[in-house]
């Protein structure tokens, strides 16, 4: 989700009518390529309402710039990258390849690509590709003994992968969405969010046997 998760900005004919029940997963869209839907901007200033981030700050898949502008405008510096170029910051940087933080970077805050969407659900297990990325996300962030902000489906920290991923590293805050999150806007068109989202906020800072902080944001 090279910065956002679910639609494109075109209906789809089949879409189901919106009075009517959806699957969870199904949006009633098409897929963007490359998992490409750039986070509405209350999404980030949600998270920088909780958590003091130390600068630099690493946006790794920055997309148009959605959510490294947020973090500008709040005063960070921010280091851009992304695997495809759209414009915005450094394309072409597989954050896989990645060994370590940018020079200086102290913080990680980004919205992974779920990768349930495209080629991506035909060719490989989302699940397992998600968690790849966090698990390499919080490997680096250990290394650089920094912060890691990931906004993450709700449901999806219920997961027994999931939860002893989390658990394995130093989790600080969980800031939950209360409001769901419309990656698009179609006007009366416009499908309701299908997922709750939070943010998930590790600090290597934060003691090890310390419980993490619930707190609720919209």
């Amino acid at each position: 989700m090279a910065d956002g998760t679910i639609s494109t900005g075109q209906a789809d004919t089949t879409a189901t009518p919106a009075l009517e029940f959806r699957p969870i997963h199904i949006s009633g869209y098409d897929r963007q390529v490359h998992d490409f839907y750039p986070t509405p901007d209350w999404v980030t200033e949600a998270l920088l309402k909780h958590v003091t981030l130390r600068n630099p700050v690493w946006e790794p898949c920055c997309g148009d710039g959605a959510m490294a502008r947020v973090l500008e405008r709040a005063g960070h510096k921010v280091v851009a990258t992304d695997l495809v170029d759209r414009g915005f910051g450094r394309g072409g940087v597989d954050f896989f390849a990645c060994t370590a933080f940018p020079a200086g970077c102290r913080a990680m805050v980004t919205n992974p690509p779920y990768g349930d969407g495209g080629e991506m659900v035909r060719a490989n297990n989302a699940s397992l590709n998600f968690q790849r990325f966090v698990r390499h996300a919080l490997d680096l962030t250990e290394r650089a003994n920094g912060q890691l902000a990931l906004l993450v489906r709700f449901q999806w920290m219920a997961g027994k992968r999931a939860s002893t991923l989390i658990s394995a590293a130093p989790l600080s805050r969980v800031v939950v969405l209360t409001k769901r999150i419309q990656w698009f806007d179609l006007g009366e068109n416009t499908n309701a969010g299908q997922h709750h989202h939070a943010w998930l906020f590790w600090d290597c800072s934060h003691g090890g046997l310390l419980p993490p902080s619930l707190v609720f944001s919209d």
